[in-house]
This record gives structure tokens, C-alpha cells and sequence, in this order.
């Protein structure tokens, strides 16, 4: 049977007919990630103030939201009680291994490196471990050339400045220490322990964050150190951990970032949230901002990043995405030569030599002299 469509209704089929196959198409040619992000209530971009007086009175408020964001912390003491277990001779500087009750429910055992000839008070570094699936090392990587071209704590403490570094949650001898008891080990011990901070209203990257400003509260208290002239670097996990902490804590001077300034849309985009474990993800997040924001609460303090362009945990267009707004802060301050980022071409994941010896200029730089950078101080207004 037959039927007549009037010549209108003939040419809206026609229409139909071409434009379906293009929308279905253009629907195919989205990626999932896209979809998801599209479909959810992520913030505005973030916008730098024009002046610096504004950018004072939004810095407080990220700040504030940042530290809402990781959850029901417990307050931490104003100096951790910390026990001596061993002190050791190494020529040229004194390795002491320590630990301290977080008052969480843990233990934290720590090294600190300090050199043996200290004329005054020394600078110190904060050195935060790397993750990398290498839950048996921890703070053991001062001592190990597996991640940077030598023995990073030696070489530090050789420079001249005091060298702490603990092990994180789930790492080094608190491998295998969390709710799930001695046998759940590695991967399994941090998805329980990231299960139960959020179960008790927290977040394990809180959690660790908490136990590094913990470290930093007795590395400051030493008598041998500078508090005036105290940086944090690291690696990969041991980055992140870096410039979350400068973000959250201003008695930090300088930080270096080797891998790992990763903006979590662009991750997303990539399709790389794989790239990460699951201890760092902090809920809503997304819903306030992303890590430019975090990065900008380090202004106008020195900060160097180090990437390579072929990190999948760190994509290119991110990070670049971070500097723009980032370096915008800065120059509300006149220093933003003082933020710095490279991004190497042909690098994946790793510490080449010229990002170490960077490292090692940057801080002998900006924390060797003997008086500290001057404090900018803060606009009226």
C-alpha cells in the first residue's frame, strides 16, 4: 500500500534522514570521558582577580575549602612526641631514625639526615617518597638511586641541609599496618585504608598530607634547623605530596615537583584516571576547582615543576593549562619568574640527570643563603 505525504512533510524525512546519521556520528565521535564530564556539575574555570588584594581574600577561602574538602582530620598536636630508635655515623653526615604516634592510630617512622658540620643554623628539606606500586621501600628511597640519578638524601645532607623523611600510609614498615591487619599488604592495605577514612568521614590523601605536616612541625623544631629555610620535594606521589603541602602550609619556602602536576579534567579527558591509585582522590573536588587553584596558594613563593610530555599521569595540555592562571597570581606579585615549569619532550615518567642537578641549584639557590627570601606583605583591603 501507498501512501502520499504532502511535499513538506517529504522534505522534513529527507531532512531527518540526513541530519540522523551526522548527530549519531558526532555522538559516536565523543568519547565517554567527555560525556561523563559533560553530564556533571564541575565549577567555573578558575578566574584570577584582577588585583592582589582580591587574590588575598580568595586564597583564604580556597585554602579553607581545601582543607574541608579532605574530611574530619584529627587536630594534630602543636609537636609530635617523637622517639630516638638509632643514630648512625656516615662520615659526613648523622642518619637518626625516629618515629612518632599520629595520634590516628599509627605509628610514623622517619629518617632524618642531618650533615656534621652545621656552621649556624642549616637549611632543611622535607623529602617526600614516591609511590610507583613500591609499597616495601618508602622513606627507604633516601638512600637508593632507583628514582633519582643518586641517592637523594646523601646528596642533600652533603650540600649542607637536614634531610627528614617518613613513611607514608601503607608504606615502608607501615606496609601491611592498617585496619586490615599484617596480611593485607600493598594494594589491598591501601584500598582498606582508603575505605575506612572515608567510612570515619576523611580521606586517606588527608590522612597523609596530615602525617607530612606532622614531620614538618618536628623537622621545624629541631635545633640544628633554620625554620626560615625549609623546602619539599619529590617524586611522582612524593610531587603530589610536595605542592598540596606548600599549598596548605606557608612555613615551606620552596618546593621542586619532579612529575606528577596533573589537572584532574585533562586526566579525565585522557582517559588516565588508571594512571593514579586511589589514595589521593578527594571527593567534590571537581565541584570547587582544580589544581590550578591548589597550585596558586604556593604564590609568591619559589616553586619548580619538571615534567616530561609523555607522562600519561600528567598530560601536556594540563599542565599547561595550569600555568597560565597560575603565573597570573604570581604576577600580581611581581615574581612570577619565581613559578617555573618544564616540560620535556620525548619524557615519560621519569628523573632524568638534568632534572636532578636542577633540583639541587634550585635549592641550593633559594635556600642556601643565609638570609631567607622577604615575605611579601599582604595588601589592605
Amino acid at each position: 500500500m501507498h501512501r502520499n505525504f504532502p511535499c513538506g512533510s517529504a522534505l522534513w524525512v529527507a531532512a531527518l534522514l540526513y541530519v540522523a546519521p551526522n548527530v549519531l556520528m558526532a555522538q559516536t565521535n565523543q568519547s565517554d570521558a567527555a560525556r561523563w564530564l559533560a553530564k556533571s556539575d564541575l565549577a567555573p574555570s578558575f578566574a584570577v582577580p584582577a588585583s592582589r588584594a582580591a587574590w588575598e581574600r580568595q586564597r583564604k577561602q580556597v585554602r579553607a575549602q581545601l582543607w574541608e574538602l579532605l574530611g574530619k582530620l584529627p587536630a594534630r598536636p602543636k609537636l609530635p612526641t617523637v622517639e630516638l630508635l638509632s643514630t648512625e655515623d656516615r662520615g659526613d653526615y648523622v642518619v637518626e631514625k625516629f618515629q612518632f604516634d599520629n595520634g590516628a592510630g599509627s605509628t610514623v617512622p622517619g629518617y632524618l639526615l642531618r650533615p656534621k658540620t652545621i656552621p649556624g643554623k642549616a637549611p632543611a628539606i622535607l623529602y617526600c617518597h614516591w609511590h610507583g606500586g613500591d609499597y616495601e621501600i618508602g622513606k627507604e628511597e633516601l638512600f637508593q638511586a632507583k628514582h633519582t640519578p643518586e641517592p637523594p638524601g646523601p646528596a642533600l645532607a652533603k650540600l649542607g641541609f637536614v634531610v627528614l623523611s617518613i613513611d607514608a600510609y601503607c608504606f615502608g614498615e607501615r606496609n601491611g599496618r592498617g585496619p586490615g591487619g599484617p596480611a593485607e599488604k600493598g594494594s589491598n592495605g591501601e584500598m582498606t585504608a582508603s575505605k575506612f577514612n572515608l567510612w570515619v568521614g576523611r580521606t586517606l590523601w588527608g590522612m597523609m598530607l596530615r602525617d607530612d605536616l606532622m614531620a614538618l612541625d618536628y623537622l621545624a623544631s629541631r635545633p640544628e634547623v633554620d625554620a626560615r629555610r625549609i623546602g619539599v620535594t619529590g617524586m611522582s606521589m612524593g610531587a603530589t605530596r610536595s605542592w598540596w603541602l606548600m599549598a596548605l602550609d606557608e612555613r615551606i619556602q620552596t618546593g621542586v615537583a619532579v612529575a606528577c602536576l596533573t589537572r584532574y579534567q585533562n586526566l579525565i579527558e585522557h582517559e588516565s584516571l588508571k594512571e593514579h591509585g586511589i589514595y589521593y582522590f578527594v571527593p567534590k573536588l571537581l565541584t570547587h576547582f582544580d589544581t590550578e587553584a591548589v597550585v596558586a596558594l604556593i604564590a609568591p613563593r619559589p616553586v619548580l615543576f619538571m615534567n616530561g610530555d609523555q607522562d600519561g599521569g600528567s598530560p601536556a595540555d594540563g599542565i599547561r593549562a595550569i600555568e597560565k592562571p597560575v603565573r597570573a597570581v604570581y604576577r600580581l606579585y611581581g615574581r612570577e619568574a619565581e613559578c617555573q615549569s618544564f616540560i620535556y619532550a620525548g619524557q615519560g615518567h621519569v628523573y632524568t640527570p638534568e632534572m636532578w642537578a636542577k633540583t639541587l641549584a634550585w635549592m641550593k639557590e633559594r635556600l642556601g643563603r643565609t638570609n631567607p627570601m622577604p615575605k611579601v606583605q599582604s595588601p589592605k583591603s
